[in-house]
């Protein structure tokens, strides 16, 4: 490993962790805007990159950045949900996904494919 970044590329919805330049993972994201929430539905690291805590490193930074835009976290995602039960301090800041995020984040993932 080099030079470990983590950074939101906002026109894909996700936050990427890099090595030198190279994507090895993401957190992808749907924001509803008019509600300020912002639901994590995918977390992945490259397989090689895998035990190395740059899972959590993502997460940290990605759910740090959510908090500081003022949006609420609704963690879908099995990684993220474990991250925030491990670690408490975010809990004003997360709302338990409802059927009704899980209805917003088809139709925003249906409406990407169609694009």
């Amino acid at each position: 490993m080099t030079a470990i970044i983590v950074r939101n590329n906002a026109e894909r919805s996700r936050f990427e962790i890099l090595d030198a330049g190279a994507v090895i993972g993401q957190a992808a994201y749907v924001d509803d805007v008019g509600a300020d929430q912002r639901i994590f539905y995918h977390t992945v690291i490259s397989e090689e990159y895998g035990g190395r805590g740059l899972a959590g490193t993502l997460a940290a930074q990605a759910l740090d950045e959510t908090v500081a835009a003022g949006l609420l976290i609704v963690p879908v995602c099995p990684f993220i949900k474990k991250y925030l039960g491990k670690h408490p301090g975010y809990s004003a800041n997360v709302l338990a996904p409802t059927p009704s995020h899980l209805e917003f984040l088809s139709a925003a993932l249906a409406q990407r494919v169609r694009q």
